[in-house]
């Protein structure tokens, strides 16, 4: 079986617990107005690698994974890819290797499904929690991402979610009062990060002769970020035993 992969990272340690490889499949049906790879929507672009190929890859940085590393599958969207997808994470549990999947939860079928029960980690990205503004960040529904989210926490699969603060955008403390509310309504995640904005990906999008529509906005302030995050912890704290 073969199938695209955008890059490979090694020693990764943002990814998930650990230290980690981190495999970017190409492929994505999302248009994030702030993606920092658009050169990821494209399937067909990328390098074509064959399954034992890839895993051989994985094998060799096993030796730095110790007892709480892995590999992480990330993009683009992993689940653009489910086949592949499916064979390399049963590649990993086969050589008793942690497995996350990076992931913004619009594909939920069969083989997604499949793909989760050989899926240690799942790190769910919510780019917004207003379905207009969500459809006007990505161009695609909210609603997919809700029932993924759905899905995944009634199988008790561990849980990581991640929203960006975008200036102007989603970053007031009514926004995170929602988002809290929308987090404990579909789901009890180990650990909720707010990430900052940034604008390093705009060359990318000159280079693909892209318009990037948040070109006035400016990186997020690390301190504002921090203190929202503070803000949503004790939001979800709230109302818990």
């Amino acid at each position: 079986m073969n199938g695209k992969i955008h890059s490979i990272e090694t020693l990764a340690g943002l990814d998930g617990p650990g230290l980690r490889c981190v495999i970017f499949l190409q492929g994505c049906p999302l248009r994030c107005a702030y993606c920092h790879n658009p050169d990821t929507w494209d399937t067909s672009s990328g390098t074509t690698y064959e399954l034992p190929e890839v895993i051989k890859r994985i094998l060799k940085c096993q030796p730095y994974f110790n007892k709480n590393g892995g590999v992480t599958f990330s993009g683009g969207e992993p689940f653009a890819q489910p086949e592949f997808l499916l064979e390399l994470l049963k590649s990993c549990k086969i050589n008793n290797i942690h497995t996350a999947v990076d992931t913004s939860g619009y594909f939920l079928d069969d083989t997604v499904k499949e793909c989760l029960k050989y899926t240690d980690l799942v790190i769910l990205d919510i780019k917004h929690n207003e379905e207009n503004a969500y459809k006007k960040l990505t161009g695609k529904p909210l609603k997919n991402t809700l029932e993924f989210l759905k899905y995944v926490s009634q199988q008790n699969i561990l849980l990581w979610l991640r929203q960006v603060i975008i200036p102007g955008i989603n970053d007031s403390p009514e926004h995170i009062k929602e988002f809290a509310g929308l987090i404990k309504t579909y789901s009890k995640p180990q650990k909720v990060e707010l990430l900052p904005y940034h604008t390093m990906g705009i060359k990318k999008w000159e280079e693909l002769k892209l318009k990037y529509t948040l070109m006035n906005v400016k990186d997020a302030d690390i301190e504002m970020v921090s203190t929202l995050q503070k803000l949503l912890n004790n939001f979800l704290q709230q109302d818990r035993p």
